[in-house]
């Protein structure tokens, strides 16, 4: 579902522009942003300045951001997070888990208003969704729920599939509460289900090398590639499938952007659109326990027709009539 945020319908939703008579006078409202992008153009944080600009609020008059860069490492993460709580900010956006439970751990009073996290109650970010924690709320990318539909959209694409390599991170919950969700489904497609747990760069790297014919590696095998960003697994595991043509199902149409053969997930620019009505009722006044946890409301399913025809597979018309993306 696409989500257009025009006047009318923040209107509708009770979200009318906001009237200048109801700002701060002389000062703007300071917002942290806070993620392991490597540019300050991080897709849900350019969604976040577009909700709130369609809300009335201008940047640099009526809010300022204040984007902390961490580069994907966790320490940078950790002092990024205490140096935005110390900042003075009114509300932390954060996107993904590491940022989120950096941003919990270095504040409990500054509203955190969270976007990219796959399974919120899993990762330990909230836990009820309907009744979030006192500072902590924000959009679920849903990952957990979505698994089902990327398993169809795989087999709808390799019909022959029997097995799928489901990689996770050991620590990571949201990894495990995927997995398990494969394992629940799985069986409905005819899919049998081969968990890879990975903990350190060498594990990955011997996964890898056993992803051969002959090895591991069996005809009528595909990935499952987490939704995570611990080890650039899912950048390694595209890679693998590319140079060795086995079939891999993304969370995020970037994947399929970058050569994926196909991916099912929240878009995540739009989660930031959508993270935008969170933060403009909390800068009105409201407590982010009283805002629940909202699924994603844009999701997309991404095809690559050129990784379609270099596998050897085919396209149904099913799944191209549903695609919101197509690349060729």
């Amino acid at each position: 579902m696409v989500v257009v945020l025009g006047s009318t319908i923040l209107a509708a939703a009770g979200l009318a522009p906001w009237p200048a008579d109801a700002q701060r006078a002389g000062k703007p409202y300071r917002i942290g942003v806070l993620n392991d992008a490597r540019a300050a153009n991080h897709p849900a944080a350019d969604g976040l300045k577009a909700g709130l600009r369609e809300a009335g609020l201008e940047e640099g008059r009526d809010v300022i951001f204040d984007v902390r860069l961490t580069y994907g490492s966790s320490e940078r993460m950790l002092a990024a997070a205490a140096a935005v709580a110390k900042s003075g900010a009114d509300v932390i956006f954060t996107s993904g888990e590491a940022a989120t439970l950096a941003a919990k751990v270095a504040t409990p009073n500054i509203p955190i208003v969270f976007t990219l996290v796959g399974d919120p109650m899993a990762a330990g970010v909230v836990k009820s969704l309907a009744q979030p924690e006192a500072n902590v709320t924000g959009v679920s990318s849903l990952t957990t729920d979505l698994v089902p539909k990327r398993l169809e959209a795989l087999k709808t694409l390799a019909p022959w599939l029997r097995r799928v390599w489901a990689v996770s991170h050991g620590v990571d919950p949201t990894s495990r509460a995927a997995l398990a969700r494969a394992l629940e489904f799985a069986p409905r497609f005819g899919i049998e289900v081969a968990p890879r747990d990975v903990g350190t760069q060498q594990e990955l790297d011997q996964f890898l090398e056993s992803l051969r014919p002959g090895d591991a590696l069996r005809p009528g095998d595909a990935l499952l590639v987490p939704d995570i960003a611990t080890l650039d697994i899912a950048a390694v595991l595209l890679e693998t499938s590319l140079a060795r043509r086995i079939p891999a199902v993304f969370s995020s149409e970037l994947w399929v952007n970058h050569g994926g053969l196909v991916s099912y997930g929240a878009d995540y620019r739009a989660q930031g659109v959508q993270a935008a009505r969170l933060v403009w009722k909390i800068l009105r006044g409201t407590a982010p326990r009283d805002l629940p946890v909202e699924g994603a409301e844009r999701v997309i399913l991404a095809v690559n027709l050129k990784t379609v025809e270099a596998f050897g597979l085919a396209a149904p018309r099913q799944i191209l009539f549903r695609a919101d993306v197509i690349r060729r």
